[in-house]
């Protein structure tokens, strides 16, 4: 009997309040608890580090040995796009750190505000993403056995607009081929071997990386039904922070690839 009225007791010692829904039991503080939270996501952050910075060093040593290929490969990147989804993350790691402060100062409109904008700017680079993979798929500019040498797609380019060029006037048709012989003198690498190296390491990287979005998609989504339903605020909002951090991370990879695979030449 007397450990039975004891164990009460020594829980109310040890600070567990039971009135707390967002306390685990085996934490004796909301301090306590927010701080092991912390370090735990700095630790699954690390790792993250450091499987990313074995695909960094792997680029560093295929650029080191083969930089023509990376010469060649990156006339066929859009710059634009790219630069275009790097201020698209920009925005929404200012987005997801202003949700934090947002549940830190119990604003519960803005808060789900910013997630939602987090998430749409997710979405944005997906789809800014697809309309590169899109490309790539429809020119032939895949990872080893799926790539198409050049010649074969300066042929599979002649037929399509040889068929289109049957439906035009003469006028229009000697322009075409005015215009047509214009780009064929222009400065063009040569296609080095082993171009598929390049497109390779691409997809590998680019695609692990498009894959941390859609799970940081799949988390602010959680993040904001919870806000919706009122559990944040600046006792709670600890699940806000590590999801920001994660996105930070995502964010930063992507500053880091974008140079690498679109602007050093």
């Amino acid at each position: 009997m007397t450990a039975t009225h004891d164990a009460p007791a020594s829980h109310a010692a040890h600070g567990h309040d039971h009135h707390d829904p967002n306390l685990a039991h085996h934490f004796d503080t909301p301090a306590q608890q927010f701080e092991s939270g912390k370090f735990g996501i700095w630790t699954f952050l690390l790792t993250e580090i450091l499987f990313f910075s074995g695909l960094f060093c792997a680029y560093v040593v295929y650029r080191y040995l083969h930089p023509e290929i990376f010469t060649y490969g990156a006339q066929f990147l859009d710059v634009k796009w790219g630069a275009i989804n790097t201020i698209v993350l920009i925005c929404s790691s200012l987005t997801a750190a202003w949700a934090v402060r947002n549940a830190q100062l119990n604003q519960q409109g803005w808060l789900k505000i910013n997630l939602a904008l987090t998430i749409l700017c997710a979405f944005a680079f997906m789809g800014i993403k697809a309309v590169e993979y899109n490309h790539k798929i429809h020119e032939g500019l895949l990872p080893g056995k799926l790539y198409v040498h050049e010649a074969e797609r300066e042929a599979r380019h002649a037929q399509e607009h040889g068929g289109a060029a049957k439906h035009e006037t003469a006028a229009t048709a000697v322009t075409s081929e005015a215009a047509a012989d214009a780009h064929a003198t222009e400065a063009r690498l040569p296609e080095p071997e082993n171009a598929a190296t390049f497109f390779g390491i691409y997809f590998c990287m680019t695609g692990l990386h498009a894959f941390h979005v859609l799970v940081g998609i799949a988390v602010f989504f959680w993040v904001l039904l919870r806000a919706m339903k009122g559990h944040f605020g600046p006792s709670n909002f600890a699940a806000v922070d590590y999801s920001a951090l994660y996105w930070h991370l995502v964010d930063l990879i992507w500053i880091y690839l974008f140079p690498l695979l679109y602007l050093i030449h």
